[in-house]
């Protein structure tokens, strides 16, 4: 922990809104951009941010996501903290969790109230709060520096956004002096153009407060839900940080095609030096505007191409077919196309399945 943050990372998503492309993984793990996982977005802003370690708050296949951090983020100046399981992993053991005691977590509160002990040590000012499923890049320190300056019990991250797509997130309202006056979640009909951008830094012993304050009580067990709305019910001082650049909420397999057409885009919504390496870090990739074979994809270098790519995105190890013609698509790890196949606005697993998108998109039409 550095200098009094403790940064946590919710990671308990089992992607069911996903279709197939959550089918046998866990939706933090699932591949994007080319080069790397959905999880690694956040861990690289932290690392990047001079945070040493991120605690990681997770329940659902912990084993499997510990055993996968333990592996890719184990870095000089750099790991994830695995609370009652830390020990083992650094001592090599890797002794395998027991079952979660007690009722499965409802909610990301829930995710905070069973590691407490872990939060809320010695020596921790500030909690510093993050999700696995957003894909952004972000120096976070200037965000605590303005929460610290302030003195506010909760500062929170916010983006400006079509008030057209408000619906699919928590919506923020603030006064002239830029404090918190409203928060909704997912409002039926919304009356502001900023949304909650998913990270925010609470003042420790606040948050600790409210938690036993809510624990027990008939609620939703959701910091968005509960904790945010009832601090502002109790006058806490709550303020904004806008966050400018691309941010993207991967909720479901739509969004998540449509994130990949936006690498795509003149600027890109993220360059590819941007985006975190973890998957075959050793192979390069690039953006192919025009080539033979290839026009304006993200392909890596060791892609097999005897069709035709274009306006996709492809991750090491894909081979596409003689003939194959491949347009808006994303190919995801060592993914095969037949020879002669005609694929469209979809999503290639790595078995071969094809996640075929309902509705086609109109080129630019790239982000949610």
């Amino acid at each position: 922990m550095a200098d009094g943050v403790r940064a946590v990372l919710l990671a308990g998503g089992e992607g069911r809104r996903m279709g197939r492309l959550g089918h046998g993984r866990l939706k933090p793990l699932v591949p994007f951009g080319g080069s790397c996982r959905l999880i690694d977005f956040s861990l690289a802003n932290a690392a990047d941010s001079g945070l040493d370690e991120v605690l990681l708050l997770s329940q659902y296949e912990e084993r499997q996501l510990m055993d996968d951090l333990h592996r890719t983020w184990r870095r000089p100046g750099f790991r994830v903290h695995f609370g009652p399981y830390d020990r083992a992993y650094r001592d090599g053991t890797g002794r395998r969790p027991p079952p979660p005691a007690g009722p499965p977590e409802r909610g990301t509160a829930d995710a905070l109230i069973r590691k407490a002990p872990y939060v809320f040590g010695p020596g921790t000012s500030e909690v510093l709060v993050l999700h696995a499923d957003h894909v952004y890049r972000y120096d976070y320190g200037p965000l605590i520096a303005r929460h610290r300056a302030s003195g506010a019990a909760l500062t929170v991250a916010h983006q400006r956004i079509d008030r057209r797509w408000v619906h699919l997130f928590g919506m923020v309202e603030f006064d002239a002096d830029g404090q918190l006056t409203r928060f909704v979640e997912k409002p039926a009909d919304p009356t502001s153009d900023l949304v909650f951008a998913a990270f925010c830094v609470f003042d420790a012993a606040v948050l600790h407060r409210y938690l036993e304050r809510l624990d027990g009580t008939d609620w939703q067990h959701d910091i968005s839900r509960d904790v945010i709305p009832a601090m502002l019910a109790g006058g806490e001082r709550i303020l904004g940080h806008e966050v400018h650049g691309h941010w993207e909420d991967i909720g479901t397999v739509d969004r998540y095609h449509r994130a990949h057409l936006a690498l795509l885009g003149d600027p890109p919504a993220l360059p590819l030096d941007r985006l975190p390496r973890t998957l075959a870090p050793g192979v390069p990739r690039s953006l192919v505007a025009d080539a033979p074979g290839v026009e304006r994809s993200i392909v890596p270098a060791d892609l097999v191409n005897h069709g035709r790519l274009a306006h996709s995105v492809a991750f090491p190890g894909v081979r596409i077919g003689a003939g194959a013609h491949v347009t808006r698509s994303v190919l995801l790890p060592g993914a095969s196309v037949p020879d002669g196949a005609a694929i469209d606005s979809a999503i290639v697993l790595e078995d071969g399945f094809v996640q075929q998108m309902e509705t086609p998109y109109a080129r630019g039409e790239a982000r949610v």
